[in-house]
């Protein structure tokens, strides 16, 4: 097993993810300093405190999330929670790398991409600003016979249950898709033609919506459709270092 530098692994990632081009809701990168050799990394969906307990029993020297520990508007002070995640990574010099909107919107490794690949869908090209939305359908060049069948297919793959809103259309073809919270992408899905959208949440005007323009909504669960970017693009990093790399699924209904 090889070991890099903190600042190498650092540089790797934000080659990849090209954090400088978006506009976000926290700091993207480095967000724990940790100790300045890297050979095992976890990967994992959120930094909750059960994410960093098990890194620390996998003897991790680096943690690599989708959400990392602050956001805009935040209160800042570090007690409760906050100061108690720092202290575990603090305490074993664990360092803390954090990608949000990049990780969503990269091509191959982010969120929507491996979500896509699990769920048999070819994007061939971005909706919505950021280039975060995906546009396209099966990858088999077919499409589903009604709104049930793909989201049977969604609750199968994903292996949980979804909501599905709207079943106006009697082919499902063009199919848009955002990981997460990305509800408020619907109506550039519905203007971008799309036949059905799925992503992690519904809020309620999308019911409204999806019934009104007979564009199908289907929501997986924002954990459930954010869980394949973060060791996809871990995994490739560590492996141009020879290091160790771990993906750790913390459960989370949401």
């Amino acid at each position: 097993m090889n070991t890099t530098t903190r600042q190498e692994l650092l540089a790797a990632f934000d080659k990849l993810l090209q954090p400088e081009r978006f506009k976000d809701y926290g700091p993207n990168g480095l967000q724990v300093e940790g100790k300045t050799q890297v050979r095992r990394v976890i990967s994992g969906v959120t930094a909750s405190r059960a994410l960093i307990e098990a890194a620390i029993d996998a003897q991790a020297d680096a943690i690599f999330v989708h959400h990392g520990l602050f956001w805009r508007g935040q209160d800042g002070r570090v007690t409760g929670w906050k100061k108690q995640r720092l202290a575990l990574l603090l305490a074993h010099d664990i360092s803390l790398f954090a990608y949000h909107l990049p990780l969503d919107a990269h091509p191959q490794l982010g969120n929507n991409a491996q979500l896509g690949l699990r769920l048999g869908l070819t994007a061939s090209n971005c909706f919505s600003e950021q280039d975060l939305g995906f546009l396209g359908g099966r990858s088999d060049g077919g499409s589903f016979a009604t709104a049930s069948d793909l989201a049977l297919h969604v609750k199968n793959t994903l292996k949980r249950p979804v909501t599905l809103v709207g079943v106006g259309h009697a082919a499902i073809k063009k199919i848009a898709w955002c990981s997460g919270g990305a509800q408020g992408y619907f109506e550039p899905a519905i203007a971008a033609g799309a036949d059905a959208f799925i992503t992690g949440e519904i809020s309620e005007p999308q019911a409204h919506l999806a019934r009104e323009t007979g564009v199908t909504f289907i929501a997986c669960g924002h954990h459930a459709s954010e869980r394949y970017g973060a060791p996809a693009l871990a995994s490739h990093v560590a492996a141009q270092f020879g290091l160790h790399h771990q993906f750790i699924e913390i459960d989370n209904p949401a």
